[in-house]
Order: C-alpha cells, then sequence, then structure tokens
C-alpha cells in the first residue's frame, strides 16, 4: 500500500514525439574503401611503380599521388570504393591538392562527422519559416525536432530532406 501511494505522487511529463538529425559517418566503411583501394592501387599495371596512397587518420584522409593525372585516378578508386561499402560521398571535403615532395602531388580530404553550427541552424531556419508544428532545438552538432503529433515529424523530415543538403543526414531516435 505504501509503495502504491508513493507511485501516484510521481508527476509524469509527457514525452513528445521526436527525432534526432544527425550527420554520421561509418569510419570501419571508410577504412574498408581505403583498404580496397589502396589494395587496387598495389595490383594495377598502370600504378606499377608509383608512390600512389590513401592513409586515414581519425576524420582525415591524406591522398598522395605522382601527379594530377594519378591523383584524379586515386579519387575515382576511392568514390568507387565508398559507393560499394554505401558511404555517402557527400560526407567528404576535398581540399584544393598541393605540391609535395618532386612533382608528387597531396590532397587532404576532410570526413565531416556531426552537422556545422551554419547549417544546424539553416535547417532551424527553414522549419521555423514552414510553419509546421514542430520544435527544434540545437544539441551540439545534432538537432532534435519534437511535436505533439508524429505526422508533424514525418513533414518536418520530407521539408529537410527537399533542402537537397550536399551532407548526408540520418534520421534517428524516434521515440512516440
Amino acid at each position: 500500500e505504501s509503495c502504491r501511494a508513493h507511485h501516484s505522487t510521481r508527476k509524469l511529463t509527457p514525452v513528445m514525439p521526436s527525432f534526432d538529425i544527425v550527420s554520421r559517418t561509418a569510419l570501419s566503411e571508410v577504412d574498408n574503401a581505403v583498404q580496397g583501394a589502396a589494395r587496387e592501387i598495389r595490383t594495377r599495371y598502370d600504378f606499377k611503380g608509383s608512390q600512389c596512397s590513401i592513409e586515414r587518420v581519425e576524420n582525415t584522409l591524406t591522398i598522395k599521388a605522382d601527379d594530377d593525372f594519378k591523383l584524379k585516378q586515386v579519387q575515382e578508386l576511392l568514390r568507387g570504393h565508398l559507393a560499394r561499402r554505401k558511404v555517402d560521398i557527400g560526407a567528404f571535403d576535398f581540399t584544393v591538392p598541393e605540391k609535395a615532395a618532386g612533382n608528387s602531388v597531396r590532397q587532404t580530404v576532410t570526413i565531416k562527422q556531426g552537422i556545422e553550427r551554419d547549417l544546424t541552424q539553416q535547417i532551424v531556419k527553414a522549419i521555423k519559416g514552414s510553419k509546421l508544428k514542430v520544435q527544434a532545438a540545437i544539441q551540439g552538432d545534432e538537432l532534435r525536432i519534437s511535436s505533439k503529433k508524429r505526422d508533424n515529424l514525418q513533414e518536418a523530415i520530407a521539408l529537410v530532406k527537399e533542402l537537397k543538403i550536399v551532407q548526408p543526414l540520418q534520421y534517428v531516435n524516434f521515440r512516440d
């Protein structure tokens, strides 16, 4: 009886349906793609004797190539292997190649993890401008969308998809 009395005094705060918009790139899949591309570089005849390579350190890939032509070939190999592993190329920011030792070139590629502040603000602005009955809250490099009605959440996803954002976004943690 005392347990029941205690239970009824607790206030239950209604949890609104919500979901999170995130941008996460599976680094294990990136590694698989990099290893596949590196294997192809080692075995292909047209790369014989070349100094081409790709390596990943945390969220950065470094592509090294003998010249601009070889760099383009390595980029294509990498893109192909990423596509096969279902890794969205939109998560990669290719910098301008720079000259390295001799005639070789080096290119840094940043793997985007999380949504940058400018992009979260752009999404929030679009949602507010749409007059949808949803709330958007920036939480670090993610965005939480909540609403009283689940249908409104579906409309919010459709709206964000229509923005044609290059960076891949995932819609996760659905709560009812």
